[in-house]
């Protein structure tokens, strides 16, 4: 019985775990990017977006005005 019940709570656990490391890393690249035009600029591109000087400036306006907390 406990071969079956360790197996299946350490898959939860691995997944719970996972989500709010992934949630952690998002949040810190996300704040690195408000103040990395360059970071940004490759990002779009990888979405396959050009975002011109005007653009890059609207994006970043928009990401300082959000509560990542």
């Amino acid at each position: 019985m406990w071969s079956i019940i360790i197996p299946i709570l350490t898959l939860i656990v691995g997944l719970v775990g996972g989500f709010f490391i992934g949630v952690f890393y998002l949040k810190r690249q996300l704040e690195a990017m408000q103040s990395n035009p360059e970071m940004l600029q490759k990002m779009a591109k990888q979405m396959g977006y050009n975002m011109n000087k005007q653009q890059m400036a609207k994006v970043q306006s928009m990401m300082k005005n959000q509560k990542w907390k």
